[in-house]
């Protein structure tokens, strides 16, 4: 924490790279834009964890898209007008943007890490979702791939769609990333994935309450139940109801994660000495 008090003042469209390394520690996590142009790509093709590519040019299509409720950071080489144009687009989006001080070479020169980038990789599943079908997309973009790609088609296309599109296929019957005995699609990814965190694992016991039916799993599957159901009738478009059906994942991880022991009631009568105090 001293790092982030002591170090010098960003300006209103910049992050320093210590306060940026903090705000890769909070849940959820910023979103993350490299944006150099092509040339400077092409020579490095590596990016800081957790990082989505989008050329300058595509800024203000991605704008639509990302989560109005996460913080976004954009990165150019050494952070200068390529980063500060893109952090200054989706500021006037609405975004809180900033272009992070320096670049990724600054955030190589002070030990940050970086990883080659991957083309992002895709997901179909039958359409209309529910629970596991936002769940599982919530889960792949949190902790295995942030620029995943998710398509939701009728249900009698999802394997040709995967086999015309390079996507894999999740919560159909007979494919990996799918229901197996009591287990759900989101135990699925868990497993596969090798994610072991106690946070993701009182989630996934929420998620398979509410998605299987057993709603006595947890206390929260019928809430998380309810939420879903509503969710699909506030949204017909699957696309949009995946974008702000993460925020209902991201709430419930950061309560599993930071306030599981938390609890809530209405007391009168403290409110009433805090007041007379005050």
């Amino acid at each position: 924490m001293d790092a982030v008090r002591n170090d010098p003042p960003s300006t209103s469209c910049s992050i320093s790279i210590a306060r940026f390394r903090a705000l890769r520690e909070s849940f959820p996590p910023p979103q993350v834009l490299d944006v150099r142009r092509a040339p400077a790509f092409e020579r490095d093709p590596v990016v800081i964890p957790g990082s989505v590519r989008c050329a300058p040019q595509d800024v203000r299509a991605l704008a639509a898209t990302l989560e109005p409720w996460r913080p976004v950071v954009s990165v150019c080489v050494h952070g200068h007008e390529v980063s500060e144009e893109a952090a200054a687009t989706l500021a006037a989006a609405g975004y809180d943007a900033r272009a992070l001080d320096g670049g990724i070479e600054q955030w190589r020169a002070e030990g940050g890490s970086v990883v080659a980038w991957r083309a992002p990789s895709r997901w179909v599943t039958r359409e209309r979702p529910k629970i596991d079908r936002i769940a599982c997309p919530w889960l792949v973009r949190r902790f295995v791939d942030p620029a995943a790609r998710f398509f939701y088609v009728p249900n009698a296309e999802v394997r040709a769609f995967a086999a015309a599109n390079g996507a894999t296929p999740y919560d159909i019957p007979d494919v990996d990333y799918s229901h197996r005995g009591a287990e759900c699609s989101f135990d699925a990814f868990i497993r596969l994935h090798g994610l072991d965190d106690p946070a993701l694992a009182a989630l996934a016991a929420i998620v398979r309450g509410a998605d299987t039916g057993a709603l006595d799993l947890a206390a929260e599957a019928p809430g998380l139940l309810a939420v879903s159901l509503g969710l699909s009738r506030v949204f017909a478009d699957d696309d949009a109801m995946l974008r702000f059906g993460m925020l209902v994942y991201d709430a419930l991880y950061a309560r599993c994660r930071d306030a599981a022991g938390e609890s809530h009631g209405w007391n009168p009568d403290s409110l009433r000495v805090a007041a007379a105090a005050a």
